[in-house]
Order: C-alpha cells, then structure tokens, then sequence
C-alpha cells in the first residue's frame, strides 16, 4: 500500500510560518533587547553627566557664598545667571595650555539650564540635600558657675545630590571626606 503524500502547497505554507515565526523569535529575544539596553545606557550616562555638572554648579555656589544650598532652583539659577560661572567655563590652565571649563557637555552636545533640574528616565526632579549641625558649648565662669549654653547650627558644609531613578550619588552628608565624591567611580 503506498502511503498519501500532502500536496506542495502545504508544505510551502508550513516552511513560510516557520519563516516568520523564526523572524519573530529573533526580534524579541536578539534586536528588541539591545535597543532597550541601549536606551538604558544611555538615560544612565545621560542623568551621570548631569549630576556631575549638578556637583561643579554646587561647587562654584559654595565657592561664592560659603556654603552648599538644597534649593535646586536658586542652584539652577546661579548656574544661568551668575558671572562666576561664565569665568569658569572660559578659565584656561596655563601650565597644560589646555581650556579649564569644569563643565561636561551632555550627549546631545550642549548644556541646556532646565535639563539640570530632571532625569532624563522618569523627568523627576533630582535630589538635592545639605547637611544641618547642631554644636552646643556650656559656658562656665572660672568659679565653676553656669552660665549659660551657647548653640550653633551650621548648615550647608556638606551636600548630597541624588537620582531618584537609581543611578548613583554625589557627595556624603556624615562624612567630611566623602563630600565630593561620585558613587560610580
């Protein structure tokens, strides 16, 4: 008894949906993965360079005012309208005869004032915090009277800023030797 074969048509039909569905397959699990990892790379460095101009801006704010601010916007502020700020970007170093702008330019090439208030992932504002000490001095006569209590707070000698979307941190609130320095490297 000879076996009944399928006709060519079917065949054909079955090779074409294998074909498409090994398209599909390739595209989920090789094409689309990348260009997602490649978008996170790149929101990741996006929102690092921001804040690491974040930290020059609080940088040359302490320089002026001595002291650190927790306002994003008077910080923003400063970075567009304060002189200080156009003298540093066109400082130059003498002994490697090199521009000295602290300033890193942003991916797309420039640095745009409002792109310094938000993360480019979920367009929250960054997180900006200073430090608040507390000193209390008892004050006592040479006979070994009280006084009085002598309190001083000082506020903004360290500073922290902080992505909401998890990419890292500049700066320590605890620690005097932390204060400047950038989680990811």
């Amino acid at each position: 008894m000879i076996g009944k074969t399928d006709p060519w048509y079917i065949h054909a039909g079955l090779y074409a949906v294998i074909i498409v569905l090994i398209y599909i397959l390739i595209n989920v699990a090789i094409i689309e993965p990348r260009e997602v990892v490649e978008h996170e790379r790149y929101l990741k460095n996006e929102a690092r360079l921001r804040m690491k101009n974040l930290k020059e801006i609080q940088l040359l704010y302490f320089k002026k005012n001595k002291q650190f601010t927790d306002n994003l916007d008077a910080l923003v502020e400063f970075y567009k309208n304060d002189p200080i700020i156009d003298s540093a970007r066109t400082a130059f170093d003498s002994l490697t005869n090199r521009p000295a702008n602290p300033f890193i330019e942003l991916t797309d090439g420039k640095i745009e004032a409002e792109s310094l208030y938000f993360t480019p992932k979920s367009r929250n504002r960054f997180v900006l915090m200073i430090d608040s000490t507390k000193s209390l001095d008892t004050v006592i006569t040479t006979r070994g009277r009280f006084v009085r209590v002598d309190t001083t707070i000082r506020k903004g000698t360290r500073y922290k800023i902080e992505d909401p979307d998890g990419y890292g941190y500049i700066g320590d609130l605890e620690n005097e030797a932390l204060k400047n320095v950038i989680s990811w490297e």
